[in-house]
């Protein structure tokens, strides 16, 4: 039998302060009861003498501190897991919210997990391929790495996201594939898009989704990406699936944090954000990865929508610091009307060597990529240069570089949201594309290579 409190002596916000404790620890489970019987769930964020400091997951309106019960459950916040949990969705904290039947759960996990010993992690270098050119080509994605999406207002992530949800794919590889999506503080009519084209594209049947509303707890919105990573780490080590985390809006997420910690009157830092939210941050991208003599692994891909645009504030730039490079989708492209928006140029893969090649995807795979890159900058300084100067100061082969970033960005890039592309139709599509400029120009590529796939007069 459980203890009970009925010494509540302050509400905060999502915070509630229980006094004359004994033996609470911290992240301990809470049962929180109301005056009129209402059952609430809360966890232990600081312990201090007596005194316990607990969360509210459902918000605190309504308490009363005189009569409002609380029992210690003497464990932490756990989840039940189960492999039929593929195809099912859920709320940010766990529950069934698509009318199906109850699961019966195989496990029950403890949702902070657990750090990998380095010593057990393995090297990720197996190729993942999303079907969109400018990814798999040039910021190539590979399996148990941490690729985030830096997105802005009013870019199209949540069509990117549900993109790489439906195409995503291990090559050459019949093992088990499944998407683990969470979504953070997202609207109502947002978390009807990604149910109604999971469903309708059929990406429900391997995914698992967790979708917290922007109207529900913010305290809930903290606990959401943890139970999407407990339940990709089941599947993944348990079951051996490769598993894609998706996981929109890490903002979403950072702004709870910043306003638990404001409730707490915790010292600001930078923007007023904690200061440990480099540390929290790590603790969710640290559970990428794949394990040594485990046929299964973690990869994500978290997405982030950068205030005012701003690739110096505190999210994107910690992000940055965490993870495995990053995809930035562009404002000046989307009003092209390029479809995904991915500026090739200051994306990066740091991975992106590790899972490209013979025997993963083609031997052209780097030479191309590297050509491309710097094919597409040269252009974007001639485009550049005729601006200030006009046309007329551009050289014959200015004028095919500025063709080339013409077409690189009309065709290769603007694929649209329901194109997949294998990664050997980009390769190709790259080939064609470089067929604009002199062969002279190609000097990240060896010869025989150009012989071998644009044959030896057609660029001369």
């Amino acid at each position: 039998m459980l203890k009970e409190y009925r010494t509540v002596t302050e509400v905060v916000g999502p915070l509630m302060m229980v006094e004359q404790v004994e033996g609470v620890k911290f992240d301990e489970l809470v049962e929180i009861e109301l005056q009129d019987g209402t059952m609430r769930h809360g966890q232990v964020l600081e312990v201090e003498n007596d005194k316990a400091m607990v969360q509210i997951f459902e918000g605190p309106s309504g308490i009363n501190l005189r009569d409002t019960k609380v029992r210690f459950r003497g464990k932490p916040l756990s989840l039940d897991v189960s492999e039929d949990m593929v195809g099912r969705i859920f709320d940010g904290m766990g529950n069934i919210i698509d009318d199906g039947p109850a699961i019966i759960p195989e496990d029950n996990l403890d949702v902070n997990g657990q750090a990998i010993n380095p010593v057990s992690r393995d090297y990720p270098d197996e190729f993942i391929q999303t079907g969109i050119s400018a990814i798999d080509h040039l910021n190539t994605l590979v399996r148990g790495q941490k690729l985030p999406v830096f997105s802005g207002s009013g870019l199209p992530h949540k069509e990117l996201a549900s993109q790489i949800a439906r195409q995503a794919t291990v090559l050459n590889s019949d093992e088990k594939f499944a998407v683990v999506f969470a979504a953070m503080g997202i609207t109502f009519d947002e978390a009807e898009y990604f149910m109604q084209d999971f469903k309708k594209t059929g990406a429900i049947d391997r995914s698992v989704m967790f979708i917290n509303l922007a109207n529900d707890p913010a305290i809930e919105r903290i606990a959401t990406p943890k139970i999407a990573l407990t339940t990709a780490e089941y599947l993944a080590f348990e079951k051996g699936m490769h598993v894609l985390v998706i996981m929109t809006d890490m903002t979403n997420y950072c702004e709870a944090l910043r306003e638990i910690s404001a409730a707490r009157r915790e010292v600001p830092g930078r923007r007023g954000y904690p200061g440990y939210l480099y540390t929290n941050l790590s603790t969710i991208y640290e559970r990428a990865g794949r394990l040594v003599g485990r046929e299964g692994s973690v990869t994500q891909i978290p997405i982030l929508s950068m205030p005012e645009d701003d690739i110096t504030h505190p999210i994107p730039d910690l992000t940055g610091y965490i993870t495995e490079g990053q995809i930035i989708l562009d404002q000046n492209l989307n009003n092209q009307g390029i479809k995904p928006p991915i500026n090739v140029l200051p994306s990066l893969s740091r991975l992106k060597d590790k899972g490209s090649g013979e025997g993963k995807t083609r031997k052209d795979h780097a030479a191309t990529m590297n050509q491309l890159f710097a094919a597409y900058a040269t252009g974007k300084q001639a485009k550049e240069l005729a601006v200030v100067l006009g046309e007329s100061a551009l050289t014959e082969t200015d004028k095919k570089y500025v063709e080339f970033t013409d077409r690189f960005e009309k065709e290769y890039i603007n694929q649209g949201f329901y194109t997949n592309r294998t990664i050997f139709e980009s390769l190709d599509l790259g080939w064609e594309l470089l067929r604009i400029l002199p062969r002279t120009e190609l000097k990240r590529i060896k010869d025989e290579m150009i012989d071998e796939y644009l044959g030896q007069t057609e660029t001369e």
